[in-house]
C-alpha cells in the first residue's frame, strides 16, 4: 500500500497518516510504502508525478520486497486523499519504448483507501489545499481536471471510502459524490460514513478512527488484500 499522508499540500501529517497507518497495516500482512510527496511552494503536476513514481517503483520491486505486482493499493487522508484520488483516475499504462525500466511499469492502483479525502476542486472545495496546489488563480481548466468526482471512468480502480458527517473542514460531500460518481460507472465501491467525529477523526486516537479501521479491515478482507490481525 501506497500511503498519502494529509496535509493540505503545504505540509505532511507523516505520523499518524503515514508510519503509524504503516505499521497498522502490517499487521494484516500488508506492506505500507509512505509517500513524502512534494507540496507547496511545488504546485501540480508535482505531486501526482511523486505518486506515479511511488507505483511504479513498488511496482518494479515487486519481487524484491515480496509484493503481488496486482495487488498494489493507494491510500490518502485528506489531501493525501486528493493525491490518491487523482493517481486512480490519472494513471497511464505505463511507457513501453522509454529505457528505463521503472517507467515501463503501470502507475495504476490496484484500489483506493480514501479516508476524509478531499475529492472536488469546485465550489465545495477545500480552499487552502485548493490554493497550495493549483495556486491562488487556478483555470477552470484546471479545477475541472483535479476535481476527481468528474474523472470517474468505469476503469477506476475499487475503493473504500471513510467520511464523517461531522466533518467541518472537508465537508462529507467530497467522499459521497466521488462514492456515486464510482456507482454511476459500476466502479465496485463501499462507503462508511461515520456520525461523529471532527477531520482528523483524532488523529489515530479515538473511537471513531478504531471504527474507520475496522471498517477498512473487513473490506480489505472481502477483496482478498489482508489477512490475520492482532
Amino acid at each position: 500500500m501506497v500511503i498519502c499522508p494529509g496535509g493540505g499540500y503545504g505540509v505532511l501529517c507523516s505520523s499518524y497518516e503515514g508510519h503509524g497507518i504503516a505499521k497498522w497495516l502490517n499487521g494484516y500482512g500488508i506492506t505500507g510504502v509512505v509517500l513524502q510527496y512534494r507540496i507547496s511552494p511545488y504546485r501540480h503536476p508535482a505531486p501526482l508525478q511523486d505518486a506515479q513514481r511511488a507505483m511504479r517503483l513498488t511496482r518494479l520491486h515487486a519481487a524484491e520486497w515480496g509484493i503481488d505486482p496486482t495487488r498494489i493499493g493507494i491510500m490518502g487522508f485528506s489531501a493525501g486523499g486528493h493525491l490518491a484520488s487523482t493517481l486512480g483516475t490519472h494513471y497511464d499504462a505505463g511507457k513501453p519504448n522509454t529505457g528505463q525500466a521503472v517507467e515501463r511499469m503501470s502507475c495504476r492502483p490496484d484500489f483506493m483507501i480514501l479516508i476524509y479525502p478531499v475529492i472536488t476542486m469546485g465550489p465545495q472545495g477545500h480552499d487552502g489545499t485548493r490554493e497550495n496546489l493549483l495556486g491562488s488563480n487556478p483555470s477552470q481548466a484546471d479545477c475541472e481536471l483535479l476535481s476527481n468526482e468528474l474523472q470517474v471512468t468505469p476503469q477506476t480502480p475499487p475503493a473504500f471510502l471513510a467520511h464523517s458527517v461531522k466533518d467541518s473542514v472537508v465537508p462529507v460531500a467530497h467522499s459521497r459524490m466521488f462514492y456515486e460518481a464510482l456507482q454511476a460507472k459500476g466502479v465496485p465501491a463501499e462507503y462508511f460514513e461515520l456520525q461523529s467525529g471532527e477531520h482528523g477523526l483524532g488523529c489515530g486516537n479515538s473511537t471513531e478512527w478504531e471504527q474507520w479501521q475496522t471498517a477498512c479491515v473487513q473490506w480489505l478482507k472481502s477483496q482478498g488484500l489482508a489477512k490475520g490481525g492482532k
